[in-house]
Formats: C-alpha cells, structure tokens, sequence
C-alpha cells in the first residue's frame, strides 16, 4: 500500500482528492493537512510514502514544509499539486526537494500513475513543468543581482517609491535610482515593474504568498 498524506488549504481540494484516491486498492490516505506547519507534524506522526503538496498555504508556504520533511525524512516522496507554473515557483519547489510537480488540471489517470512512480523513486513532471526547466537550463542566466539590488528590488515590490526607499535603506534617492538602473540591465527590462516581475520568475525574488488561489 502508498500511504498518502493530503495537504492543501482548501477542504474541497481535499475531499475531492481523497475521495479519488479511495478507489484505489494500493492507495490508503492516512491523513490531510490544512497548512504547511499540520503537513509537517502529520507527516512526522503518519509516516507517509507520498505526499500531494500545494504550494500556497498559511503557517509556512509548501516550499517550505517540503524543505523541513526532507530534511527530516529523506525517504518520503513528495509531489507539488498546485494551480501555480511560474519559473520561481518550479524552481523553489524542485530546489527544496520536490519529487514531482503537477498542476490541478491533471487527468486523474496521469495524476494516479505520478504518485505510484513517486513512490518508486520517479521524478513526475507536467509537460509545461518539464518543458519550462529544460527552457531555463538551456537558456541564457542573467547576471546575479546583488543583495542592496535584491534589497531594493524588494521594496519595490511593496510599493515604495524611490525617495521611500533611500529613506529605509538610509542611501539617496540618486542611489536607490542607480541601483533600480543595475538590476534593470541585469535582468533585461526596462522598468522597475518588469524588474520585480522578472526577479520574482526566476527566484531572485520569492513569489507573493497568500490564500488566495491554492
């Protein structure tokens, strides 16, 4: 039997789940968690094989939880489910020791043969997933971003302008510009926008988290 352990945020993500998986004779769900932090301390009390992990969640995003269950028990296989495709997304889920990555509008039938090929050791990857990694492996790297342009970059996220920015960094607004001026040519945008918008695909910068859409 794969023992699996839901974790998503939405009850009816996780009923509809569990209630696809009970079908199956060589599947027993042994738990569901509601956020990243129950994921973790049901995995260390289930004991699962497999774990169905969305990325977005309270108390701890999925990355997160995946980096503390592996580094707590290497064997448990854990497959990313989530609505989310983007480059920084990917990237900090399969960094953090993700064994797949799918996304929701996965065919059951595909959806059933990931978790069985998790459990033998498989990676499982969405075609857009896969294709999206083989695109950046073989793609150009951007120059790195220093820490004050990650710093900045940041802030901007946030919504500060620039003379608010000079004001927390304790550097001129002439600075801040030139530090914005770096990063931009670094990542190859024009605008402070863009330069956010990139950072954040590529993982310089992480993702917004939240609740909203799992």
């Amino acid at each position: 039997m794969i023992r699996i352990l839901l974790a998503d945020d939405h009850p009816v993500v996780r009923e509809g789940l569990r209630g696809m998986l009970a079908a199956e004779p060589d599947i027993d769900v042994v738990g569901a968690a509601a956020s990243g932090a129950e994921a973790i301390a049901l995995c260390r009390s289930l004991a699962p094989d497999v774990i169905l992990m969305d990325l977005r969640m309270p108390d701890g995003d999925g990355a997160e939880a995946i980096g503390t269950i592996r580094a707590e028990r290497e064997a448990v296989r854990i497959i990313v489910l989530t609505t989310y495709d983007t480059d920084a997304d990917i990237l900090r889920a399969v960094e953090s020791g993700a064994s797949g990555y799918l996304l929701k509008d996965t065919p059951r039938a595909d959806l059933l043969q990931a978790i069985r090929g998790a459990a033998r050791g498989e990676t499982v990857l969405a075609p857009v997933v896969a294709g999206r990694l083989v695109s950046r492996v073989r793609g150009p790297r951007p120059e790195a971003l220093t820490a004050r342009e990650t710093e900045v970059l940041a802030l901007v996220s946030r919504g500060l302008t620039n003379l608010q920015i000079g004001r927390a960094l304790y550097v001129s607004e002439a600075t801040v510009k030139t530090h914005l001026m770096r990063a931009c040519a670094k990542l190859g945008v024009a605008g402070r926008t863009a330069a956010v918008t990139k950072a954040m695909e590529i993982g310089a910068l992480p993702a917004p988290g939240g609740r909203g859409g799992s």
